[in-house]
């Protein structure tokens, strides 16, 4: 595979085969525009990194001057707003449960029979994940296909100083638009990237139906440093007469939702329990596991029904079980709980979301993940954690080992989140950086060039101190965490009581897994050589009946993770 720069990216694209094959051709000969090269090219528009700088120096601005260069940039590709209205917008944020709500809501639609779109963010495997046609990613061949029409579009329209690209983020919005209105999708169910006003999806006018999740504290930078402003931001996606509906939330980010609605002018209803439903079959059963999917599986139940009642509105409804929406002259009210129908029921039941309080049992190893990445969701990560383990483990007649693979991005707040991690007893503590493998080859969906593995490395030192400070951990004096390093490359840190430092993802799960996981076994050379003391502390792993590993803080560590333990998603 050959990642190309920019400027020979224009070359390339400026002398395309006009038959609308992927090719081009130069002196050097034939290029052959696959997917790899696609999201090589992709990768030269800045990853998410750069975006929340970028937003970090826009935030002064008016989010209508943010929203106008993203119309821009629609229009140079033949789009408009006005043809996004046809897509019959499922539109929602949230802080913890938005992703799994849309998911929710998507796999409902689609078992009526409608063709869906669904976009989210980020990805795990592979960057076309964010772009579901009928719940499964475009296949390779189409994201090749649709990238390069966006991408020479905007390429042959940038000025002279070939500045003006969209960043990342804002090119995949695009694409997802575009996508979905050449697949002809009857429907598209779109997640808010970060925030909600100043967010690049918010060039929606006319969504059917808004959702808000639960609200907490992310994104401070960008979103503020309080609920009440975060709640604001979130509600930057409220559109005049379009219902909203929102999971309980505080009493202070609810009355911010409440004067937004009003300001607006949307009603806005408040989820019930999902206790409330009426199933006749007792408790719904959900295809996500945890507790916290309760509220998003009732957000979801909401906006599958006002999405049908306003299609059934538009004359063309095949389905006669929904009553028609209730109207009241009040912005701010209860939804009411119903009985969901027989479709309903059975796609929540078997809605699939990776990474979100998924388990995957190889063997004698169960991996436990969940891309838990703010406090609030960590709380609801470990309580959902505490109780699978319990079931687990009261199987076993053996020794069990408890593993935590943990690692953060950005401005989280590590230390929090690990103290919420402390209780669960782990046997060993294991850190790495974001990185899939310490030579990286056919990888371009997980690169990040924004960040050096140095300082990669340094936070995971960091997450290590702060566990052991957590866990009252003692180190030899005079014993620090040196750094192996050959050729620059950091290898493996040295090993300080029940706790490790890996340079790569595929590396410390061979380490936790010491070859009881055939699944892994496939995956890859052996991890670097370490010292024969760091082999001896993996002993209780050889001869424990049952190992579980429990992998958070990073949806990107998840995603890589499940990149070896799933092969399936990375094919």
């Amino acid at each position: 595979m050959v990642c190309y720069s920019l400027v020979t990216l224009s070359f390339l694209l400026h002398t395309k085969d006009q038959a609308g094959l992927h090719f081009s051709t130069s002196s050097t000969g034939l290029f052959i525009m696959d997917y790899e090269e696609a999201v090589c090219a992709l990768n030269t528009l800045q990853t998410n990194v750069s975006v929340l700088d970028q937003v970090r120096r826009e935030q002064s601005e008016l989010p209508e001057l943010q929203l106008q260069a993203m119309r821009g940039f629609l229009h140079r590709t033949g789009l408009t707003v006005d043809k996004l209205d046809h897509l019959n917008i499922i539109h929602v944020t949230g802080t913890k449960g938005k992703g799994s709500t849309c998911a929710f809501t998507e796999r409902i639609l689609r078992d009526y029979g409608f063709r869906t779109g669904f976009y989210s963010s980020p990805h795990l495997v592979q960057v076309r994940e964010r772009i579901r046609i009928n719940g499964q990613p475009i296949s390779k061949e189409l994201f090749t296909k649709y990238f390069w029409e966006v991408f020479t579009q905007l390429d042959a329209t940038k000025d002279s100083h070939g500045v003006n690209m969209p960043a990342y983020f804002r090119f995949l919005t695009i694409l997802a638009f575009h996508v979905f209105l050449q697949e002809r999708v009857d429907l598209a169910v779109i997640e808010v990237g970060i925030g909600g006003a100043y967010d690049c999806t918010n060039i929606i006018r006319k969504p059917w139906v808004c959702g808000i999740s639960s609200l907490g504290i992310d994104h401070t930078s960008i979103l503020g440093n309080t609920i009440e402003e975060i709640a604001w931001q979130k509600a930057g996606i409220f559109k005049p007469g379009v219902p909203v509906f929102t999971v309980k939330q505080l009493d202070r980010p609810m009355t911010v939702l409440q004067d937004r609605a009003k300001e607006i002018g949307c009603p806005l209803w408040v989820c019930p329990d999902l206790e409330q439903y009426e199933s006749g079959a007792g408790p719904l059963s959900l295809g996500l596991a945890g507790q916290q999917q309760r509220c998003n599986a009732s957000l979801a139940l909401q906006l599958s029904k006002t999405w049908l009642q306003r299609y059934r509105q538009s004359g063309v409804c095949v389905y006669d079980q929904l009553a028609a929406p209730i109207v009241e002259n009040r912005l701010v009210y209860q939804a009411t709980a119903f009985k969901p129908s027989p479709i309903m029921v059975k796609g929540l039941e078997v809605t699939e979301w990776p990474g979100r309080t998924q388990t995957l049992r190889h063997g004698p190893v169960t991996y436990y993940l969940d891309g838990a990445h703010t406090t609030g969701s960590m709380q609801a990560c470990v309580h959902w954690f505490s109780q699978e383990i319990q079931q687990e483990e009261s199987r076993n007649r053996g020794p069990v080992i408890r593993v935590l693979l943990f690692n953060t991005t950005g401005e989280r707040d590590s230390a929090a989140m690990l103290k919420h991690l402390e209780p669960c007893q782990f046997d060993f503590a294991v850190f790495c950086p974001n990185i899939t493998e310490t030579i990286t080859e056919n990888n371009a969906d997980q690169q990040n060039f924004n960040v050096s593995v140095e300082n990669m490395l340094t936070r995971c030192l960091d997450n290590q101190i702060s566990w052991q400070s957590l866990s009252g951990t003692e180190t030899k004096q005079g014993s620090e965490s040196e750094l192996l390093i050959k050729d620059r490359l950091p290898l493996l840190a040295k090993t300080r009581t029940h706790t490790m430092v890996f340079p790569c993802i595929l590396s410390a799960l061979q380490w936790i897994s010491q070859g009881r996981d055939a699944v892994l076994a496939t995956a890859g050379s052996p991890y670097l050589p370490v010292q024969p003391s760091v082999t001896a502390k993996a002993e209780p792993l050889r001869e424990a009946a049952q190992v579980s590993v429990l992998v958070t803080g990073s949806l990107h560590l998840v995603g890589g993770v499940l990149k070896y333990l799933d092969p399936s998603l990375a094919s």
